[in-house]
């Protein structure tokens, strides 16, 4: 597993609908708080009228929030996608970038509100820029988290 982890991001990079849509993680911190992620425009990714398919523009942003919690908040805590939500703000053009982060106080506000509530739905947000740090796109994440439940416990599903 340590292996896979060290390659993780050059396996990412090599995920079929990630290959496809030309879309590039170039930075994976070894502790899952920072992940960048590119996508250059290319004649498979660019939708009728020459700019970024709004499909790939979401597939960049959409593993990367529950991929960070999971790493960061360990094995006794399960996390899911919930929801999501796109705005598209300005056509993207060229290369576009999104900066995903997760500080120490968002993983404790987690396990804090996991202490006295079954599951918690924290959302997280990123921008998708142009190359000229111009917001294309503005994307919500909402997440499912709650913690495993351990064998002969009475707590609910």
């Amino acid at each position: 597993m340590t292996i896979v982890k060290r390659h993780l991001r050059w396996l990412i990079n090599l995920w079929p609908p990630f290959l496809g849509a030309g879309i590039r993680v170039t930075r994976l911190q070894s502790d899952w708080k920072a992940i960048d992620v590119e996508m250059k425009l290319r004649v498979w990714n660019r939708n009728y009228v020459g700019t970024h398919f709004g499909g790939s523009l979401y597939a960049m942003t959409d593993p990367f929030y529950m991929l960070m919690l999971i790493e960061n908040l360990g094995r006794d805590y399960i996390v899911w996608d919930k929801f999501a939500n796109i705005r598209f703000r300005k056509p993207g053009k060229g290369k576009v970038f999104a900066a995903f982060r997760l500080s120490e106080q968002q993983i404790e506000e987690v396990r804090r509100e996991l202490q006295t509530q079954e599951k918690i739905e924290p959302t997280f947000s990123v921008d998708v820029k142009d190359e000229t740090g111009t917001v294309i796109a503005e994307v919500q994440k909402v997440l499912h988290v709650r913690k495993k439940r351990v064998e002969g416990s009475q707590m609910a599903p």
